[in-house]
């Protein structure tokens, strides 16, 4: 049996202030696929990035989205998708919150962090890390709002679960 990674988010370790950049801290447990194998890893949000994407992850940091959620989909060399709330009343009322497109102004490489989507317009509660180069992403609208600044030897960690 696939044990999923549960994702806790931790307070933000800087001011949330507009047009600023911010970190905020991540700490994961059963890393590898074993219980009780536990890191963290650290983002820096920046606002002037995607403005839409970063606001939407303040919002759901000040809900407190991330206790619990798990990491679903985890693709070697690609990316680790989470952002799923397991509650699904939460989960539904989440994915009607719907935010436009922010324009790419940053590459999907190696520790950048982004909105998954479904189609122009549609991001909701769902991103990615990328794992690699994923720059064809770039084209495709995806728009980077952050980036893994320490801890992404603990990304690489995160169990492949599909």
């Amino acid at each position: 049996m696939r044990i999923a990674l549960l994702l806790l988010a931790a307070a933000a370790l800087a001011l949330l202030s507009p047009a600023a950049a911010w970190r905020v801290k991540f700490n994961v447990a059963n890393l590898d696929g074993k219980k009780g194998e536990k890191g963290s890893f650290t983002w820096e949000v920046d606002d002037a990035w995607a403005p839409l994407g970063a606001a939407r992850f303040r919002e759901m940091m000040e809900a407190d989205f991330f206790k619990g959620v798990r990491f679903f989909r985890v693709i070697s060399g690609f990316m680790a998708q989470f952002g799923i709330h397991g509650t699904p009343a939460k989960a539904a009322e989440w994915r009607q919150k719907r935010i436009t497109d922010d324009p790419v102004t940053q590459s999907n490489t190696r520790g950048m962090v982004s909105f998954a989507t479904s189609g122009a317009n549609s991001r909701t509660t769902q991103m990615f890390i990328n794992f690699g180069n994923n720059a064809n992403l770039d084209g495709m609208g995806f728009s980077p709002f952050a980036r893994v600044v320490e801890g992404m030897d603990v990304v690489d960690r995160i169990f492949k679960i599909g």
